[in-house]
């Protein structure tokens, strides 16, 4: 069995990520003594937004088109509009997403982040979360949609908004755990 100590959790975002969703969440599990890997188109250094403004930058690690599945414990998509509406047309990403559900690994979106998840055709079926603007493309993506802080469903992990990232990050540190316990 992995604790959170020993994960490794990749974080998937371009500019535009909702500052408090991508750092909210990193924190947590650095906190927690995992690792934490930023995968981005490029290398460059992308820009969160805090709503509308602009906010802090952070340097990714690798290039998605870098990435795989099998290197993680986990995958965690923040939202924000403009980060995953640009990242729903990048086929790397949504190869990776797919990657990570084939493999059964806990994939977390939060606000906007479950578009991402439209986008790989992954929802059918699946009680999530999200912000209230996307319910629809998740409904017609075959979701069920609730609101509430943190909702698990099988491999899945989604919130509302940035008031609920503690929920978020708890319900993605339980994923991890339980899917290195083989539950």
């Amino acid at each position: 069995m992995i604790s959170i100590g020993e994960a490794h959790i990749l974080i998937m975002a371009t500019d535009g990520f909702e500052e408090s969703e991508l750092f909210g969440p990193r924190e947590i599990l650095l906190a927690k003594g995992a690792r934490v890997t930023l995968a981005s188109p490029t290398r460059n250094p992308i820009q969160a937004t805090v709503l509308d403004d602009p906010g802090k930058t952070i340097r990714p690690d690798l290039a998605i088109a870098d990435a795989r599945a099998d290197d993680y414990d986990a995958l965690l998509l923040p939202g924000g509009v403009i980060n995953p509406d640009a990242l729903r047309t990048n086929a790397a990403a949504i190869a990776l997403i797919k990657a990570f559900v084939a493999a059964a690994k806990p994939v977390a979106a939060i606000c906007h982040g479950p578009w991402l998840l439209v986008e790989a055709d992954v929802v059918r079926g699946r009680r999530v979360a999200c912000w209230p603007s996307i319910a629809t493309d998740l409904r017609n993506a075959g979701a069920e949609v609730v609101d509430e802080p943190a909702v698990t469903d099988g491999c899945f992990v989604t919130s509302r908004n940035p008031d609920d990232v503690p929920a978020f990050s708890a319900a993605l540190i339980t994923a991890i755990e339980r899917k290195s316990a083989g539950a």
